[in-house]
Protein backbone atom coordinates (compact mmCIF):
# COMPACT_ATOMS: atom_id res chain seq x y z
CA UNK A 1 0.00 0.00 0.00
CA UNK A 2 2.71 2.42 1.02
CA UNK A 3 6.43 2.63 0.38
CA UNK A 4 8.92 5.27 1.53
CA UNK A 5 12.41 5.11 -0.01
CA UNK A 6 15.33 7.09 1.44
CA UNK A 7 13.04 9.81 2.85
CA UNK A 8 14.83 12.76 4.44
CA UNK A 9 13.49 16.06 5.71
CA UNK A 10 15.67 18.99 6.67
CA UNK A 11 15.59 22.76 6.81
CA UNK A 12 18.39 25.11 5.84
CA UNK A 13 19.00 28.56 7.27
CA UNK A 14 22.22 29.97 5.87
CA UNK A 15 24.94 27.42 6.61
CA UNK A 16 22.86 25.76 9.31
CA UNK A 17 21.06 22.54 8.39
CA UNK A 18 18.42 21.20 10.77
CA UNK A 19 17.65 17.57 10.06
CA UNK A 20 14.25 16.11 11.04
CA UNK A 21 14.26 12.75 9.20
CA UNK A 22 17.31 10.88 7.89
CA UNK A 23 17.07 8.30 5.13
CA UNK A 24 13.85 6.59 6.26
CA UNK A 25 12.84 3.39 4.47
CA UNK A 26 9.41 2.02 5.31
CA UNK A 27 6.93 -0.33 3.64
CA UNK A 28 3.40 -0.79 4.96
CA UNK A 29 1.12 -3.49 3.56
CA UNK A 30 -2.64 -3.15 3.26
CA UNK A 31 -4.27 -4.37 6.47
CA UNK A 32 -1.33 -3.62 8.77
CA UNK A 33 -1.63 -1.72 12.05
CA UNK A 34 1.67 0.08 12.63
CA UNK A 35 2.60 2.00 15.78
CA UNK A 36 5.36 4.61 15.58
CA UNK A 37 7.09 5.45 18.85
CA UNK A 38 10.03 7.58 19.92
CA UNK A 39 10.96 10.50 22.18
CA UNK A 40 9.79 14.04 21.49
CA UNK A 41 11.73 15.52 18.58
CA UNK A 42 12.44 12.14 16.97
CA UNK A 43 10.45 13.01 13.83
CA UNK A 44 7.29 10.96 14.45
CA UNK A 45 4.71 13.61 13.52
CA UNK A 46 6.77 14.79 10.54
CA UNK A 47 6.92 11.23 9.24
CA UNK A 48 3.16 10.85 9.68
CA UNK A 49 2.52 14.15 7.87
CA UNK A 50 4.69 13.03 4.95
CA UNK A 51 2.86 9.69 4.76
CA UNK A 52 -0.43 11.65 4.78
CA UNK A 53 0.77 14.01 2.01
CA UNK A 54 0.43 17.04 4.30
CA UNK A 55 4.17 17.66 4.17
CA UNK A 56 6.79 16.93 1.52
CA UNK A 57 10.17 15.30 2.07
CA UNK A 58 13.33 17.15 1.06
CA UNK A 59 14.72 13.97 -0.52
CA UNK A 60 13.43 10.51 -1.31
CA UNK A 61 10.60 8.67 -3.00
CA UNK A 62 7.04 8.18 -1.71
CA UNK A 63 4.63 5.66 -3.23
CA UNK A 64 1.01 5.21 -2.16
CA UNK A 65 -1.39 2.78 -3.87
CA UNK A 66 1.22 2.43 -6.64
CA UNK A 67 1.19 6.18 -7.27
CA UNK A 68 4.50 8.10 -7.16
CA UNK A 69 3.47 10.84 -4.72
CA UNK A 70 6.78 12.67 -5.21
CA UNK A 71 5.87 13.20 -8.88
CA UNK A 72 2.22 14.25 -8.49
CA UNK A 73 0.88 17.78 -8.64
CA UNK A 74 -0.71 19.26 -5.52
CA UNK A 75 -4.24 18.80 -6.89
CA UNK A 76 -3.59 15.13 -7.66
CA UNK A 77 -2.20 14.57 -4.16
CA UNK A 78 -5.22 16.23 -2.57
CA UNK A 79 -7.62 14.06 -4.58
CA UNK A 80 -5.74 10.90 -3.56
CA UNK A 81 -5.75 12.02 0.09
CA UNK A 82 -9.47 12.84 0.18
CA UNK A 83 -10.37 9.57 -1.50
CA UNK A 84 -8.30 7.23 0.64
CA UNK A 85 -6.95 8.73 3.89
CA UNK A 86 -8.48 9.66 7.24
CA UNK A 87 -6.31 11.72 9.61
CA UNK A 88 -6.74 12.12 13.37
CA UNK A 89 -4.70 15.19 14.33
CA UNK A 90 -3.12 15.74 17.72
CA UNK A 91 -4.38 19.35 17.64
CA UNK A 92 -7.85 18.32 16.36
CA UNK A 93 -7.92 20.70 13.32
CA UNK A 94 -11.69 21.09 13.58
CA UNK A 95 -13.25 23.96 11.64
CA UNK A 96 -14.21 26.61 14.23
CA UNK A 97 -17.12 28.03 12.20
CA UNK A 98 -18.82 24.65 11.79
CA UNK A 99 -20.86 22.72 14.33
CA UNK A 100 -19.90 19.23 15.50
CA UNK A 101 -22.41 17.80 13.01
CA UNK A 102 -21.00 19.84 10.13
CA UNK A 103 -17.39 19.04 11.02
CA UNK A 104 -18.12 15.31 10.94
CA UNK A 105 -20.11 15.66 7.70
CA UNK A 106 -17.40 17.62 5.83
CA UNK A 107 -15.42 14.66 4.37
CA UNK A 108 -18.65 13.23 2.91
CA UNK A 109 -19.13 16.37 0.82
CA UNK A 110 -15.96 15.52 -1.12
CA UNK A 111 -17.34 12.08 -1.91
CA UNK A 112 -20.58 13.22 -3.55
CA UNK A 113 -22.70 11.26 -1.08
CA UNK A 114 -26.41 12.07 -1.17
CA UNK A 115 -28.00 14.07 1.63
CA UNK A 116 -30.05 11.21 3.13
CA UNK A 117 -27.05 8.92 3.26
CA UNK A 118 -24.91 11.68 4.78
CA UNK A 119 -27.49 12.19 7.54
CA UNK A 120 -27.51 8.47 8.33
CA UNK A 121 -23.71 8.22 8.40
CA UNK A 122 -23.30 11.29 10.64
CA UNK A 123 -26.06 10.04 12.97
CA UNK A 124 -24.23 6.71 13.26
CA UNK A 125 -20.96 8.45 14.17
CA UNK A 126 -22.62 10.76 16.71
CA UNK A 127 -24.16 7.70 18.32
CA UNK A 128 -20.99 5.60 18.20
CA UNK A 129 -18.97 8.29 19.99
CA UNK A 130 -21.83 9.27 22.34
CA UNK A 131 -21.81 12.91 21.24
CA UNK A 132 -25.39 13.20 19.93
CA UNK A 133 -26.10 15.90 22.51
CA UNK A 134 -23.14 17.95 21.23
CA UNK A 135 -24.06 17.96 17.53
CA UNK A 136 -25.13 21.63 17.39
CA UNK A 137 -22.20 22.95 19.44
CA UNK A 138 -19.10 24.58 17.99
CA UNK A 139 -15.56 23.31 18.73
CA UNK A 140 -14.89 26.19 21.16
CA UNK A 141 -17.78 24.93 23.30
CA UNK A 142 -16.25 21.46 23.68
CA UNK A 143 -13.63 20.05 26.03
CA UNK A 144 -10.36 18.77 24.59
CA UNK A 145 -11.55 15.19 24.90
CA UNK A 146 -14.81 15.93 23.10
CA UNK A 147 -12.94 17.68 20.29
CA UNK A 148 -10.70 14.62 19.99
CA UNK A 149 -13.75 12.36 19.61
CA UNK A 150 -15.19 14.64 16.91
CA UNK A 151 -11.84 14.52 15.10
CA UNK A 152 -11.81 10.72 15.22
CA UNK A 153 -15.43 10.53 14.03
CA UNK A 154 -14.60 12.85 11.12
CA UNK A 155 -11.58 10.75 10.13
CA UNK A 156 -13.55 7.50 10.16
CA UNK A 157 -16.80 8.58 8.50
CA UNK A 158 -15.64 7.81 4.95
CA UNK A 159 -14.18 4.40 5.96
CA UNK A 160 -10.73 5.36 4.65
CA UNK A 161 -8.35 2.76 3.27
CA UNK A 162 -5.63 4.27 5.47
CA UNK A 163 -6.17 5.84 8.89
CA UNK A 164 -3.37 8.04 10.25
CA UNK A 165 -3.58 8.96 13.92
CA UNK A 166 -1.25 11.33 15.79
CA UNK A 167 -1.55 10.64 19.54
CA UNK A 168 -5.24 9.68 19.06
CA UNK A 169 -5.97 9.21 22.77
CA UNK A 170 -3.78 12.05 24.08
CA UNK A 171 -6.69 14.14 25.37
CA UNK A 172 -9.02 11.33 26.41
CA UNK A 173 -9.50 9.77 29.82
CA UNK A 174 -8.26 6.19 30.19
CA UNK A 175 -11.69 4.61 29.60
CA UNK A 176 -12.30 6.64 26.42
CA UNK A 177 -8.74 5.93 25.30
CA UNK A 178 -9.20 2.17 25.71
CA UNK A 179 -12.50 2.32 23.79
CA UNK A 180 -10.87 4.19 20.89
CA UNK A 181 -7.99 1.71 20.70
CA UNK A 182 -10.45 -1.22 20.78
CA UNK A 183 -12.39 0.46 17.95
CA UNK A 184 -9.20 0.87 15.90
CA UNK A 185 -8.34 -2.78 16.51
CA UNK A 186 -11.81 -3.83 15.38
CA UNK A 187 -11.65 -1.67 12.22
CA UNK A 188 -8.25 -3.17 11.45
CA UNK A 189 -9.21 -6.81 12.09
CA UNK A 190 -12.79 -6.88 10.80
CA UNK A 191 -12.75 -4.28 8.04
CA UNK A 192 -9.13 -4.55 7.02
CA UNK A 193 -8.47 -0.83 7.55
CA UNK A 194 -4.75 -0.02 7.45
CA UNK A 195 -3.78 2.08 10.47
CA UNK A 196 -0.59 3.98 11.29
CA UNK A 197 -0.54 5.67 14.69
CA UNK A 198 2.01 7.82 16.48
CA UNK A 199 1.91 7.25 20.21
CA UNK A 200 3.91 7.74 23.40
CA UNK A 201 1.94 4.97 25.09
CA UNK A 202 3.45 1.47 25.20
CA UNK A 203 -0.02 0.11 25.92
CA UNK A 204 -1.53 1.76 22.84
CA UNK A 205 1.43 0.78 20.68
CA UNK A 206 0.81 -2.88 21.42
CA UNK A 207 -2.60 -2.71 19.75
CA UNK A 208 -0.60 -2.59 16.51
CA UNK A 209 0.86 -5.53 14.61
CA UNK A 210 4.25 -3.78 14.29
CA UNK A 211 6.06 -1.20 16.42
CA UNK A 212 8.62 1.13 14.82
CA UNK A 213 10.92 3.12 17.09
CA UNK A 214 12.35 6.39 15.80
CA UNK A 215 15.38 8.09 17.30
CA UNK A 216 16.88 11.33 15.97
CA UNK A 217 15.02 11.00 12.66
CA UNK A 218 16.08 7.43 11.89
CA UNK A 219 14.42 4.04 12.36
CA UNK A 220 16.12 2.62 15.43
CA UNK A 221 14.12 -0.63 15.48
CA UNK A 222 11.10 -2.37 13.99
CA UNK A 223 9.44 -5.39 15.55
CA UNK A 224 6.28 -7.39 15.00
CA UNK A 225 3.97 -7.59 18.01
Amino acid sequence: MLSLKNISKYYKAGNLKTSILNNINLDVDAGEFVSIMGPSGSGKSTLLNIIGMLDEPTDGYHYFLNQPIHQLKEKQRQALYKENIGFVFQAYHLIDELTVYENIETPLLYHNIKSDERKALVADMLDRFQIVGKKDLFPSQLSGGQQQLVGIARALIVSPKLLLADEPTGNLNSKQGDEIMELFKKLNKEEGMTIIQVTHSEKNAEYGSRIINLLDGTVESSKNV
